[in-house]
Order: structure tokens, then C-alpha cells, then sequence
């Protein structure tokens, strides 16, 4: 007998909470970058790239949180397996690389070079 958490239904309806939590997380996270980016006289352009490398780990860090605590440590790699079957519905977008906490802090630290770069272009 199948659980009642790793079924595809539940799939779908953590799918669509982390599609709808998605945008309200990028911007909550996004601000500070472009607000200091702003301060410091950074370019728009480089600092609202910057702020989508600076943003996206802190959102996918949260809403990967949200599946482990919907399926449990043990059982969130169903969830994903299942978002890389449905590549082209529930899981556009999703690559398993996505949840690795390197790829994360690469964006992070992408998102610093930028501001660097920004700032210097500025000189």
C-alpha cells in the first residue's frame, strides 16, 4: 500500500504551493540586493541580474525545505523523480542539479561578482 504522502496528487498540490510561494520568495529576497546595489550606484542592468543569481538559492533553498517537510528527508527524492517524469507540466524548469547546495552557492557568489563588476564599471 502506497502512503498517503507519496502519491501523485500530493505531488501536484506541493508543485503548485512552491509554483505559487516562488514569486513572493524572489522578491522578499531580491530587495536587498537592489536596494544596495542602488546605494552603491551600481547600473540597473547589473544589478537586477545580479539580484536573480542573488535571490534564486535563498528561494530554492526554502522551497526545498517545504517539500522535506511535506515528504520527509527519507522520501523527497520521490517528489523529484516524479517533477523530472513531468518535465513539461509540474516540472518545467527543474533540473536535479537544482537542489544541490553547490549549484546554489555558485549562483550566490555569481551574484557578488556581479556587484563587484557593477561597482567597478561605475568608476
Amino acid at each position: 500500500m502506497i502512503h498517503r504522502e507519496l502519491n501523485p496528487k500530493n505531488y501536484r498540490r506541493i508543485c503548485i504551493i512552491n509554483w505559487m510561494l516562488a514569486i513572493p520568495f524572489f522578491i522578499i529576497f531580491s530587495w536587498p540586493y537592489v536596494y544596495i546595489s542602488s546605494f552603491a550606484g551600481v547600473e540597473k542592468f547589473m544589478a537586477y541580474s545580479g539580484c536573480i543569481l542573488f535571490s534564486i538559492p535563498f528561494m530554492i533553498t526554502i522551497l526545498h525545505g517545504h517539500v522535506t517537510m511535506a515528504l520527509g528527508e527519507a522520501h523527497r527524492h520521490h517528489y523529484y523523480d516524479w517533477l523530472n517524469e513531468h518535465l513539461l507540466t509540474y516540472g518545467l524548469l527543474f533540473h536535479p542539479v537544482v537542489t544541490s547546495t553547490r549549484f546554489r552557492l555558485v549562483l550566490l557568489c555569481s551574484s557578488f561578482l556581479v556587484f563587484v563588476a557593477g561597482y567597478l564599471l561605475r568608476l
